[in-house]
């Protein structure tokens, strides 16, 4: 049995980040665009239930985020995912998971900086086409760049405020709404039927995932074993009340959201008037520029761990001699990002972005029996109550999501696999 270690030096990264760090990138890393579009999806679908939904969603989630928690809790090194998988299945296994993550979040990156701007030109419309929109892009993804290299407590500063105020629209509708609640949500809201719920339920979960990404910097953590479980565990149940309130509120206050492209700004408007609308359109703004600067705090840190695991070039775990940081990842993945934000070319790429995260979710629940038998328990480690339970039924959830997904999706996955294990083969040649 391994003895975990406590909290030793990692290649020179300092060791910056708390709870309210890990709360912030779990929160940043969650809210994101979804919530600005999805509650016209669940309000389609599913009609006066649709606040069930999210509430629903919510609780499915909570079992992969359990079991994401006792996995972290094992560890206090930089790589998340790819970390856990690694140390059960083996280096392969583990750079397999990496690789196709890693990907998913460049793409993911690449869409978000892009839809960020397009809600950003509802105050200066040339932002929506032309050289104002890829100068507001490039500069944008070069600032992220920027103030990650030269240090996490910086981008944890920028988390933080960011936290604040994307938080302020959200919060207002429900303030202003809570008294216009549709008591039929609660006694006459008639349950949806059966088929087509995985499809919807896969569509709603978009909202709740990207919480994983708190788990990579965990070589930056001062406490990663104790804090990293609970910022998931108590994060994501206030992401989930949230959504479940601001679903409540926004079919209640205009039921016909279902046919709206900007589900909340509608509601913002007849709230708040156009004013109302502006500020929302502000919120949707700040809350994907979060979302963007989490992912560029965590993402750059799986290519780092690949390579101190020697499944990627050592140039990419290079660390910066005065900032600490891993700087050669974090400029690649913002280089990358930039470019496919600006060719459009990221775009095929996200359709493979769901199943990738199940596939990642599947590993991480798979390696924990492994896990707990090889590492020594330490005393503040996070444990599951009934065991093996909750992850069995975070793992059936993760593997029924994917006979949901199409065929083009795991054609596109499969090919990043392929092209994954050339690269490795030769990265360890």
């Amino acid at each position: 049995m391994i003895v975990a270690n406590k909290n030793r030096p990692e290649a020179g990264l300092q060791r910056e980040i708390g709870k309210l760090g890990f709360s912030a990138i779990v929160l940043n890393g969650t809210i994101g665009a979804g919530i600005f579009a999805l509650p016209a999806v669940a309000a389609e679908k599913t009609g006066l239930f649709s606040p069930w939904m999210f509430f629903i969603c919510g609780l499915l989630i909570m079992t992969v985020v359990l079991s994401m928690a006792r996995a972290a809790s094992f560890f206090s090194d930089t790589g998340g995912p790819t970390a856990y998988v690694t140390h059960v299945f083996g280096r392969f296994a583990g750079f397999q998971i990496g690789w196709l993550f890693t990907f998913s979040r460049i793409a993911a990156f690449a869409a978000n900086i892009n839809l960020m701007v397009t809600y950003a030109s509802w105050f200066w419309a040339p932002l929506a086409s032309g050289m104002a929109r890829t100068i507001t892009i490039t500069v944008a993804c070069l600032a992220l760049i920027y103030v990650n290299v030269i240090g996490v407590k910086r981008g944890l500063a920028a988390l933080f405020v960011i936290t604040a105020l994307k938080l302020i629209p959200l919060s207002l509708i429900v303030l202003l709404g809570i008294t216009k609640i549709n008591p039929e949500i609660f006694i006459a809201a008639e349950l949806p039927v059966f088929e087509g719920l995985g499809e919807t339920i896969l569509v709603l979960l978009y909202a709740f995932v990207g919480f994983e990404s708190s788990a990579i910097p965990a070589g930056e953590a001062r406490n990663p074993r104790r804090d990293i479980p609970w910022a998931l565990i108590k994060t994501t149940i206030f992401i989930g009340v949230f959504y479940f309130l601001i679903q409540l509120v926004s079919i209640s206050v205009e039921p016909g959201i279902g046919s709206s492209e900007t589900p909340l700004t509608d509601v913002a408007m007849i709230l708040m008037g156009t004013a109302g609308a502006g500020l929302l359109a502000l919120g949707a703004v700040l809350s994907i520029g979060g979302n963007l600067t989490a992912m560029m705090l965590s993402a750059p840190r799986m290519i780092y761990a690949m390579a101190q695991g020697r499944t990627l070039p050592a140039w990419f775990g290079d660390i910066h001699p005065r900032y600490h940081t891993p700087s050669h990842s974090i400029i690649f993945l913002g280089l990358f990002a930039l470019l496919l934000a600006l060719s459009g070319s990221f775009i095929w790429l996200a359709a493979m972005s769901t199943i990738v995260r199940l596939l990642v979710y599947a590993g991480c629940i798979l390696s924990l029996p492994g896990l707990q038998k090889t590492i020594e328990p330490v005393e503040e480690q996070f444990h599951l109550p009934g065991g093996f339970i909750i992850p069995a039924i975070a793992l059936v959830l993760s593997l029924w999501l994917t006979t949901h997904a199409s065929m083009e999706s795991w054609l596109v996955t499969l090919g990043f696999a392929v092209l994954g294990s050339i690269f490795y083969a030769l990265t360890r040649k």
